[in-house]
């Protein structure tokens, strides 16, 4: 998911070098959702680690 977020912003950068803003817009706003959603995701998944860590303990 981080590779698509980044690929985004590298097309965003390139469409906006030979002038295509429009397409250089959404390829920047694609690639900023990508990578928030990449961030949500693993924070979730870090959290859940931590849990199920403590819940193993506990056991």
């Amino acid at each position: 998911m981080i590779r698509a977020a980044i690929v985004f912003f590298v097309l965003s950068l390139i469409a906006f070098l030979f002038g295509a803003y429009g397409i250089a817009g959404i390829s920047w706003e694609l690639g900023e959702v990508i990578l928030m959603i990449f961030l949500a995701l693993a924070a979730l998944s870090f959290a859940g680690a931590l849990i199920n860590k403590k819940n193993k303990e506990l056991h």
